[in-house]
């Protein structure tokens, strides 16, 4: 009885304690939980998942469409060099988008951080932001609205191969339909020199009937059609990931400059009031003296 007691009140004493770790470990949760910028969280997802896209699918795209070229449309190297010259220029600069943009949409996320800490101290009376500061923000906002015109221009170029692809997609199926009426499928081409892709010289530079048909059931074909549409879909996903970026940003900005304005105010105020305060003073200071 004796050897008992004392365990079960060191047990009944360890249990507040254990509340309490638990109680502040919650705590903790709750607060590094609220100091997430949620927004600029799901901005950023978005945006590595769009650039993925566009930069993946794109450069396998265009390997793809050069492969197709140099064996069904063009098998002079001279004819098509301008366009081997243009796809290895875009394939660098997909290196470099998702470079950038990898290292864009970090900064951006760590502004929503700062942004977000600076209003829980508002909120606690305790705010604090520096002309530099606000200056990067206003420096983010102008970068993204640029941004996003840029990745705008590129949607709709990569609308292009997306459209020229379904063209051919839909030629080869008309082909194929028992419905389509075509009485020679040997006239049925596709002429990719009316396009600019390689030169008019080029050998042979179109596809009729069921060389056509042959071109469509490629891989290269298949995979490079599809990858267009994932790539130009990712092209649409950035742009609204940086039209978000912008709204987080121009948000934060304003609620910088109004709580800096607002604190300037209360500071303005409240060193009025202690003047009114020390002239009160001195006056019942000196009708005191004087009553005396």
């Amino acid at each position: 009885m004796d050897g008992t007691k004392p365990a079960m009140e060191s047990t009944a004493e360890d249990t507040p304690e254990e509340g309490q770790d638990s109680k502040g470990c919650s705590e903790c949760c709750l607060k590094c939980l609220g100091g997430v910028p949620y927004a600029s969280l799901v901005a950023t997802i978005l945006c590595f998942s769009g650039v993925a896209l566009f930069c993946g699918c794109g450069h396998v795209a265009l390997t793809g469409t050069l492969t197709m070229l140099e064996n069904h449309f063009s098998r002079v190297t001279s004819d098509h060099a301008t366009l081997a010259t243009v796809i290895q220029i875009c394939q660098y600069i997909i290196y470099g988008v998702a470079s950038f943009f990898f290292v864009y949409a970090i900064l951006l996320l760590g502004e929503g951080f700062y942004t977000t800490s600076a209003i829980k101290k508002e909120l606690q009376s305790d705010f604090k932001t520096t002309v530099c500061g606000r200056c990067i923000t206003a420096f983010f906002m102008f970068l993204t609205y640029i941004l996003a015109l840029v990745f705008i221009a590129i949607f709709c170029f990569t609308a292009i191969p997306v459209f020229l692809f379904f063209n051919m997609w839909n030629t080869c199926a008309a082909m194929r339909s028992p419905d389509a009426n075509i009485t020679s499928p040997g006239s049925v081409c596709v002429d990719v020199r009316q396009y600019g892709l390689v030169s008019l010289n080029a050998s042979p530079g179109k596809a009729c009937g069921a060389t056509l048909g042959d071109i469509c059931n490629t891989s290269e074909f298949y995979l490079s059609y599809h990858l267009y549409i994932v790539a130009l879909a990712g092209a649409g996903a950035t742009v609204i990931a940086l039209v978000h970026y912008l709204m987080i940003l121009a948000a934060n900005w304003a609620y910088l400059k109004s709580a800096v304005s607002t604190h300037e105010y209360q500071d303005i105020k409240t060193k009025d009031d202690q003047d009114l305060e020390a002239e009160a003073r001195s006056k019942e200071g000196q009708n005191s003296s004087s009553y005396s």
